[in-house]
Order: structure tokens, then C-alpha cells, then sequence
């Protein structure tokens, strides 16, 4: 059968699922599931829009074709690329808070993470005053201008990460790839073709559940639980952004508050994820907060409330059932690096000392009616940017 080795990774993926360590719950193990069913989604996605030759942008991931913690804030497209070709990057310019790019020498597996070969963000390059840009990535050039990136040896795949601050008020731009030159066609498709797609998409199905359940153990678990780092170096050579990162564990009547200073950066973001390393549910819940989200504190500092019960605050996070799960706060488009005091600090409180451990505490209240209307503005926004 030409679908026999995908069929057959689809098998090894669902034993993958069941024996994950963290599993204690029967709603780990369902969401375990739903996650298989989204990277199923993602890894056919992905095998198919593997044409180096002739790429075009697909979305890495997104709300049901989670992986990696992705940032509810960031709208992530990648292609892949041949390192002796030479690429057209066009596109105009939207108003988000980041946009940037990120050549690698390869994907993640489980047992690395792939080199980054350049990483840049839009302050890099010339930009036209309608937005408008144009950008060549391939073998280096003498005198080849502001616009042309060197791809170097290994070079195999562009990201672009669009990022946003202000859900509902910023908007995202557009981008195309093409091959330098390219005036040919892709060949007919062929059983030979097909049986190879449908190959590579379950060695992509396995590879990204292998990783991914193993990426926590390099960055996270190792950490005190109910702690986060200071500010460092995004693994994976993003040069323009910092990260604090960290792991909870929290009763059903306890509350961690994290203190932060409120970022110059044009981003920063905080946000939860599953044991799974996805983000929570995003959509329906306030799982993540940027600073233009947040209500920052008259003292310039950020107060996030992370917690499974209600306490009526602007900038709780909520926890929606999972008493672990991971935690990261992102900086992006920095200009500077990042230090111990820009860094966050923790506190796990009951959720009944939240009014003596908050210095701004009736400030920070929101009425049942005030929340519903951030739930609801955050359904609308997602439907905007992600899934038009």
C-alpha cells in the first residue's frame, strides 16, 4: 500500500503518546492524543510542501498544529532550501511588533537542535516607504547589497516569525518565496513521488514527538520546580531575543506571582504550556499576556497571577486544569542584552494572600464582565490572524 509507512508511523506515534513519562492523569493521556491528531495534520502538511526547488511559505504551526511552546503571539512560516540556489523573499511590511528570519542547517531531532546559519530581524535590511521589500537569500556575492543574505553550507530551511503585541490593533503583512530564475514546473506527480511524501511524513510525525518530549529535559526539568531563569540567550541563535523559562507545579488553592519589570523591548510576552510543550488553550482562555495586554503596575513592573481558581485579576493566567505545565516570558526586538534585573521574580502565595501580597491589588481587579470581554476579544483576534 503507497500509505503503508505513514499508516505504520502513525502506530509508533500513538505508542510515543502512551508512554510519555509525564503522563499521570487520564486527561494527560487525552491530550496527549489531540496532540498526536495535530502533529498528524502538521507532519502531511510539511511532507508536501517539502520542494526546495520550488517553495513556497507554510505555516510551521498554529492553534490545532501545535509544537515546540509555540508563542501565541507569532504567526511562524518556514520553506525549505538548497544552499547552492538563490531564493526571492518579497513582501510588505504589516504593523506587527517582530518580524524576523532564521536560516537553519537542518530540523530539530531528538537528539539536537539545528545550528542557526544567520538571524535577523527587519532592522537589517531596507524597507520601502509602502512597506514594500525584497530580500535574497544564496551563495555569496560580492558587493550583493543590504537586501542579499548569505546562505552558508547546510543552509535548508528560511523561518519567519511574525510576532504581535497588540492583538487587536496590530496587523500582519504578507510574504512570498520563489527560486531565483525558476521559469520551469514541477514535474507530474508519480506513484513513486506520492509513496515518497507519504515516507517522509511519518519520519516527520516521529521525529517531532521524539523531539519535543525531549526538549523540555535539555531546557526546563532540570530547573527548581516554581522557578524561572533570568533572562538569557533564546536557545537556538536568535540573536535579537531573550527568554526566562521554568516549570510550576501548583495546588489547587496556591497562586505564583510573577514580577517583572515592564520592557522598553517592542515585545514581551509571557505565556503557559502543557507537559506537552504546547501552549495552553490560547483562544478560549487567558493563557498567555503581552505587555500591551497586561495592566502594568503604577511602579513599572508587570504582576502576573498564575493560578487555577478565579481571583478576579486583569493579568491572572490561567492554569484551565493542568496543576503543571510549563512557563516562558519572551523578549524580542531588543536593542540591548538582558540582565538579572530585567529578569522576573517568583512568589508561590495562596490564592487568599493575593490581596497582602499585591501591592496594587484593587488596582489590578477586573469584574466577571470585564474578563469575559478579554475572552472575547481574544476569540476575535485569533480568528483575524490566525485562521483566515
Amino acid at each position: 500500500m503507497l500509505t503503508q509507512p505513514f499508516a505504520d508511523a502513525v502506530v509508533e506515534a500513538e505508542k510515543v503518546i502512551a508512554e510519555a513519562q509525564h503522563i499521570r492523569t487520564e486527561q494527560d493521556l487525552v491530550e496527549g492524543y489531540d496532540y498526536l491528531a495535530g502533529s498528524i495534520r502538521a507532519s502531511l502538511q510539511l511532507a508536501w510542501a517539502y520542494q526546495r526547488d520550488f517553495p513556497f511559505f507554510v505555516r510551521s504551526t498554529g492553534p490545532y498544529t501545535k509544537l515546540g511552546l509555540d508563542n501565541p503571539d507569532t504567526l511562524y512560516f518556514h520553506s525549505y532550501l538548497r544552499d547552492d540556489r538563490e531564493y526571492v523573499v518579497t513582501g510588505r511590511r504589516g504593523s506587527t511588533a517582530d518580524l524576523s528570519f532564521q536560516v537553519l542547517n537542518g530540523d530539530y531531532t531528538p537528539i539536537d537542535v539545528p545550528d542557526s546559519l544567520t538571524a535577523f530581524d527587519d532592522r537589517a535590511f531596507e524597507i520601502g516607504a509602502d512597506g514594500a521589500f525584497e530580500l535574497r537569500f544564496g551563495p555569496a556575492k560580492p558587493d550583493a547589497g543590504p537586501n542579499h543574505f548569505t546562505l552558508g553550507p547546510g543552509s535548508a530551511m528560511l523561518i519567519v516569525r511574525e510576532v504581535f503585541s497588540d492583538w487587536g490593533a496590530e496587523q500582519p503583512g504578507v510574504i512570498r518565496i520563489h527560486r531565483a530564475g525558476a521559469v520551469d514546473a514541477p514535474p507530474p506527480l508519480s506513484q513513486d513521488v506520492l509513496a515518497k511524501r507519504y515516507g517522509v511524513a511519518g519520519k516527520i510525525l516521529l521525529s517531532r514527538l521524539r523531539t519535543f518530549l525531549a526538549f523540555p529535559e535539555w531546557f526546563y526539568l532540570k530547573l527548581p520546580v516554581n522557578t524561572m531563569t533570568e533572562p538569557r540567550a533564546t536557545p537556538g541563535g536568535l540573536s535579537t531575543q531573550f527568554s526566562s523559562v521554568g516549570h510550576y507545579e501548583l495546588a489547587d488553592d496556591q497562586a505564583m506571582i510573577v514580577t517583572v519589570p515592564a520592557s522598553e523591548a517592542p515585545y514581551q510576552g509571557f505565556q503557559l504550556g502543557s507537559m506537552w510543550y504546547v501552549s495552553l488553550d490560547y483562544i478560549n482562555h487567558q493563557t498567555s499576556l503581552t505587555a500591551d495586554q497586561a495592566r502594568i503596575d503604577p511602579d513599572g513592573r508587570i504582576r502576573f497571577v498564575v493560578a487555577e481558581r478565579d481571583p478576579g485579576l486583569a493579568n491572572w493566567l490561567e492554569c484551565t486544569g493542568h496543576a503543571r505545565g510549563y512557563l516562558q516570558i519572551r523578549w524580542q526586538r531588543l536593542s540591548r542584552k538582558l540582565t538579572r534585573a530585567d529578569g522576573p521574580e517568583v512568589e508561590v502565595v495562596r490564592v487568599d494572600e493575593l490581596p497582602d501580597r499585591l501591592p496594587f491589588h484593587e488596582r489590578s481587579r477586573v469584574t466577571p464582565q470585564e474578563y469575559a470581554a478579554r475572552i472575547a476579544a481574544r476569540r476575535a483576534a485569533v480568528a483575524d490572524r490566525m485562521l483566515g
